[in-house]
């Protein structure tokens, strides 16, 4: 499932080629694909068309793009989950459509500044490709952050459940150990929890648990105030090197804008490493642990036994 990383590299693309630009034409594919849009295919077609995007913006896994119309009068975005397999692509209109194209969005011109670029016309289209279907699209009102108490940034209504990322200035050490302490949990499942933190997966969970030398099962509740700044330093960390790589990619559903799939996976040190030597013990010189793998919440838990001991007393 995409997380942080990939949600902001999809962000950039979509920035880059679409931001500012007219919806001349919308076509549904499959309506499923908008089923948390309570008003409809014909509702949303009538409102996006005509209007003009806005810079993209992000809160976790949440992609938004203002949206500028005489339809709607109010602040409104134009909000896309990835869900599962999601995929945002910026493609030409004489591109065969994708197999499990969902929705179609035919865009007007480029800014006349930005119409020459790299000596080739822009790509028309911005198309929503999602094979499982758990993503989808629909229009939300924008409001004032009701979250971080930031009165200039609006958000998505839709999205006002959604905590923080850890990317975001009002995320730190100090909120990540009250957000903690308030949970009677096992850290990673907290981790996990999009009210608490957003943005964070089972993959940069695990990584940044490593980075922090923390059990994916040690009680959210007992986090010290420096522990926590470890834990958020290691989430920023990760997420920095992981957008750097483009995001990670293990197959096909994930890739940018253009089609092109993120490299992560070659830095992974606890994710999927399982029975191999930790690399920090190893360059540490001491009796080297190996990566174990335990089922969790359906999914699997990474860690290293020797620099991430098991707590005497974890919640599982």
């Amino acid at each position: 499932m995409p997380e942080l990383p990939e949600v902001e590299v999809v962000r950039r693309g979509v920035d880059r080629w679409a931001a500012h630009r007219t919806v001349e034409q919308v076509t549904v594919h499959d309506e499923r694909s908008l089923r948390r849009y309570a008003e409809g295919p014909q509702a949303f077609r009538d409102q996006l068309t005509g209007g003009t995007l806005g810079a993209p913006l992000r809160r976790g896994k949440f992609l938004w793009i203002p949206l500028t119309s005489q339809h709607t009068p109010q602040p409104t975005a134009l909000v896309i989950h990835l869900g599962m397999s999601g995929q945002v692509l910026m493609e030409h209109d004489d591109a065969p459509a994708e197999k499990h194209l969902k929705i179609t969005l035919a865009l007007g011109d480029r800014p006349r500044a930005d119409a020459a670029e790299e000596g080739h016309a822009p790509p028309n289209q911005l198309r929503f490709v999602d094979q499982r279907i758990f993503g989808g699209m629909h229009l939300s009102p924008l409001i004032p952050d009701v979250v971080t108490r930031t009165s200039q940034r609006m958000i998505p209504q839709s999205a006002t459940h959604i905590a923080p990322d850890p990317l975001e200035p009002a995320v730190t050490a100090e909120w990540i150990f009250t957000a903690l302490r308030r949970r009677r949990t096992g850290i990673k499942r907290a981790l996990l929890d999009q009210t608490v933190i957003s943005g964070v997966g089972n993959i940069y969970a695990d990584e940044a648990l490593w980075r922090a030398r923390m059990h994916y099962a040690r009680r959210a509740e007992t986090v010290t105030r420096a522990e926590a700044a470890r834990l958020l330093s290691a989430l920023q960390e990760v997420m920095a090197a992981a957008l750097e790589a483009g995001g990670t990619s293990f197959d096909a559903l994930y890739v940018n804008v253009n089609g092109a799939s993120g490299y992560f996976d070659r830095s992974l040190q606890a994710y999927g490493q399982a029975g191999r030597e930790c690399s920090r013990c190893a360059v540490a010189g001491r009796s080297a642990g190996v990566i174990q793998r335990a089922k969790f919440m359906g999914r699997s838990s990474y860690w290293c036994p020797v620099c991430q001991p098991r707590p005497r007393n974890g919640r599982w």
